[in-house]
Parts: structure tokens; C-alpha cells; sequence
């Protein structure tokens, strides 16, 4: 019998580092190669475990974050996640807001670790105090020994992408690709990776689908924000009512717009062509793809993110 050595590693260790995949049936136009960067591999199943680790580590370092102390966010389910299994892992308390359109399965996973949730009105506009991100901050000022993530304004958050997704896809690319498609809500996806890749290679483009309902794509072509345009939708952790300052439109070179249909539906087609099992945000990404091979007139090496998994949504897409 032949002894097989075993490697233990800590949990926050497996973040990171996941597949590649190329999705030749959902995309088989000649000359054009379209990979997906499949997030879900992730602890919670999700790319925001990225972010919730590289801020924390870095709040701990510089001691805003202390022993026994209360890690408090602003959620639409993902973040919370992997803030809530940090906490989980390593002793602190978590209180996490949301938007009510957050499916229950995400809500049921942050109770499941033990964190606290206090679910807003979705259609509650920026500034109200029952807005999810306005009742984060209230909660963090009331709470002693707290820290807040504030993925939407904390520079951390694309720093954590610039430091291992961007690199991540590079390398699994061989250096050979020629857009990067990433939607957003904070930004640190699409920023930090985007940059990284442009820094390799400045002819890389970044493609950002963005839902109606949200101000990015005006706020991106015209450097004004139109609050007319800002409505609900059902699609989850992209699109934003307000400007994150994470988000960085200058990485951007094309944004374009979709609606929960488009999403939705292209999360269940991949999960029929490709076996895929993905969430609203990932079929955005897939959308936005698609419609970028539409316009080709060319061969193309696309890479784009499904920063979650399907499972998360089974009550709602599928």
C-alpha cells in the first residue's frame, strides 16, 4: 500500500486560483475563443471572497480591525457571504445589510454562519436612511469596536483584483487575449482587473455590461449622473443608483446595456449547452460577451467572469 502524502492548508487559503474554461459550445464561431473565469470555486462560491479576505487582512495589519470586534457591510448577498464566514473563522461578529430582492438562499447562507442581516427596501432611493448601504453605516457609527468593508469606496477592493485576478487570467491566457467583459456594481472586479490586464498589454479592451435601471453607462459616456434612469431590477451585485468610488470608468473603453431577461436567460443557456450552473450576474457577463462577438469582424480571445454560482438562485432564475 502505497502511503499519499497530504497537504492541510487553511480555509482562506483555497481563495483564489480558480479554473479557466474555455465554452466552445456557447460561443462556436469560427475564430473566436470566449473563457470564463468560474468564481464559484470559491470558498463561498462567489468572487467576492477575493475582497472580504484582502481587507480584512489588510484592517487587521493596520489595527482597524480588532480582536473580538464587529465587521459590519452593506450586501447584496455575495459580500456578505464571504464577510460572514471570515467572521465565522476567525471570531468576530457581522452584521450585514441588504437589499429585499437578495434571494432568499443568500439570505438563509449569512444566517447559517452565524451573521446578523437587516433587509431594506430595494426601491429605497440613495440618500433615505432605510437605504442598504445608508443603514450599513448607521449601524457601523452606533456599534463599538466595529469596522465597515465599504466595498463601494474602499481602494482595497481593486486592489485585491489587481493583486490576483488580473495576474490569474494573464497567466492562464499565456498573455494572449484581447478583451476582458466584467460588469459592476462596486467596481473592484472590472477595475482591478482590468488594469492589471491593460498594463500588460495596453491594446487589451474592457467591455462592462451594465442592467437598466442603473446610471453607469450615462455616468461613463456623459460624466454626469441622470437619476431619472435609476429604477429596480432583479439581477443581483451589479449595477449601481450612485458612484462608487472604487469604480474606475477610465479602464472602461465600451459599456453596454441589458435587462433581466437578457440575463437570466443567458444564465439558463449556459447551464443547458455548457453544464454551467451560474448566477444573474454571470449571465449578464455572458450577454455582454455575446453581444461583443456579434459585432466582430474578426478572430477574438475573450475572457469574462461568472462571479457566482446558480445554486445561490435556484428559487429565482431557475
Amino acid at each position: 500500500m502505497t502511503d499519499v502524502a497530504t497537504t492541510a492548508c487553511d480555509l482562506l487559503d483555497t481563495v483564489g486560483n480558480t479554473p479557466l474554461v474555455r465554452l466552445a459550445k456557447l460561443f462556436p464561431q469560427d475564430g473566436v475563443e470566449v473563457f470564463a473565469k468560474l468564481e464559484f470555486f470559491n470558498p463561498t462560491a462567489s468572487v467576492k471572497d477575493r475582497i472580504v479576505r484582502h481587507i480584512v487582512a489588510a484592517a487587521e495589519r493596520s489595527g482597524e480591525l480588532k480582536p473580538g470586534g464587529t465587521i459590519v457591510e452593506n450586501t447584496s448577498g455575495n459580500t456578505g457571504a464571504a464577510v460572514a464566514m471570515i467572521a465565522a473563522a476567525k471570531g468576530y461578529r457581522a452584521i450585514l445589510t441588504m437589499p429585499d430582492k437578495t434571494s432568499a438562499e443568500k439570505q438563509k447562507a449569512l444566517q447559517a454562519f452565524g451573521a446578523e442581516i437587516v433587509v431594506c427596501p430595494t426601491d429605497a432611493p440613495p440618500d433615505s436612511p432605510e437605504h442598504y448601504v445608508k443603514k450599513a453605516r448607521a449601524i457601523a457609527a452606533e456599534t463599538p469596536n466595529s469596522f465597515m468593508i465599504n466595498q463601494y469606496d474602499n481602494p482595497v477592493n481593486a486592489e485585491a483584483h489587481y493583486a490576483t485576478t488580473g495576474p490569474e487570467i494573464w497567466r492562464q491566457m499565456d498573455g494572449r487575449l484581447d478583451y476582458f467583459v466584467a460588469s459592476g456594481s462596486t467596481g473592484g472586479t472590472v477595475t482591478g482587473t482590468g488594469r492589471y490586464l491593460k498594463e500588460q498589454d495596453p491594446s487589451i479592451k474592457v467591455v462592462m455590461p451594465d442592467p437598466i435601471g442603473s446610471i453607469y453607462k450615462t455616468y461613463f459616456e456623459t460624466g454626469e449622473i441622470d437619476e431619472s434612469e435609476i429604477g429596480t431590477y432583479q439581477v443581483e451585485g451589479i449595477g449601481e443608483d450612485h458612484i462608487a468610488k472604487c469604480m474606475d470608468f477610465a479602464v472602461v473603453d465600451e459599456m453596454l446595456k441589458f435587462n433581466d431577461d437578457d440575463a437570466f436567460g443567458m444564465a439558463r443557456e449556459i447551464a443547458r449547452t455548457e453544464g454551467i450552473l451560474c448566477g444573474g450576474s454571470s449571465g449578464a457577463n455572458l450577454y455582454g460577451t455575446r453581444k461583443l462577438v456579434e459585432g466582430l469582424s474578426g478572430p477574438a480571445r475573450i475572457v469574462t467572469v461568472l462571479p457566482d454560482t446558480g445554486l445561490k438562485y435556484l428559487s429565482k432564475i431557475f
